[in-house]
């Protein structure tokens, strides 16, 4: 781990196909999201590198930046099913910033060792002198990793095995 990266991990007690599931379908991001920023999402469930849909967003939600409500979209930069899926979020900010956020997913005995990153390493030099990263602290990261666990202990659509 650097200074320009983020990684916590979790055992959840799931397989990694039913976390996978709800990794790649949109509103399973809206409903992990520890930071408050994600209202909703709007697109298909990603199925490979490429795949897109939109998130809707409240910046107001940190109280750091007064940029509102706004749209975004998430752009899957890697995608091994079951193992890894990670994605780069593209706006209307020109230059587009280029951080990662992404999970990887091991078997263990006890279910699943859930790896969260957040990467800002190869953001836009223009960024990285606006010296605004990280924009969620490590401890989001740890506390979504809590609220996926429940959410797949609570049967998320699409989550069972």
């Amino acid at each position: 781990m650097t200074s320009e990266r983020f990684e916590v991990q979790r055992t959840i007690p799931a397989p990694p196909g039913a976390i996978f599931r709800v990794l790649c379908d949109p509103q399973g991001h809206v409903a992990i999201d520890s930071s408050g920023m994600l209202l909703d999402a709007t697109g298909a469930p990603v199925s490979a590198v490429g795949d897109s849909f939109a998130v809707h967003m409240d910046r107001e939600a940190l109280n750091d930046l007064p940029m509102g409500e706004y749209d975004v979209t998430v752009s899957i930069s890697t995608f091994e099913v079951d193992r890894e899926i990670a994605w780069t979020i593209l706006g209307r900010i020109r230059p587009q910033i280029g951080h990662v956020y992404g999970y990887k997913l091991e078997p263990a005995d006890a279910g699943t060792l859930v790896t969260s990153y957040y990467d800002w390493s190869n953001i836009d030099p223009q960024w990285k002198e606006a010296n605004i990263f990280p924009i969620l602290p490590e401890s989001a990261l740890r506390a979504t990793l809590g609220i996926l666990a429940r959410t797949v202990a609570r049967g998320y659509p699409g989550a069972a095995p």
